[in-house]
């Protein structure tokens, strides 16, 4: 697993902890919910460094400006090639 998908999982995780809290406790304000989404982040980051995974020490998987740069040309080759794109229903 990559640094990106990590974070993403995590973040994810502590959403999902949030939803299910704020619906089991009837949570309305901003405030409460803002709350609990922030002790879970926390929850979250805790159990990651206790496993040995400090997020911001993670190498990226790739360079952003290389993906930058990867994307950039992929849209311009499918702007030059509309055809080479499948229909929905084809694959």
């Amino acid at each position: 697993m990559n640094k990106e998908t990590l974070i993403l999982k995590a973040k994810d995780f502590a959403t999902e902890i949030t939803i299910f809290n704020a619906r089991k406790h009837g949570m309305k304000s901003e405030g409460q919910i803002s709350t609990e989404h922030i002790t879970n982040n926390k929850a979250v980051r805790k159990t990651l460094l206790e496993r040995g995974i400090r997020p911001e020490s993670l190498r990226p998987a790739e360079d952003v400006k290389k993906v930058e740069c990867r994307l950039a040309s992929e849209e311009m080759k499918s702007l030059k090639n509309p055809d080479g794109l499948s229909e929905p229903n084809e694959e």
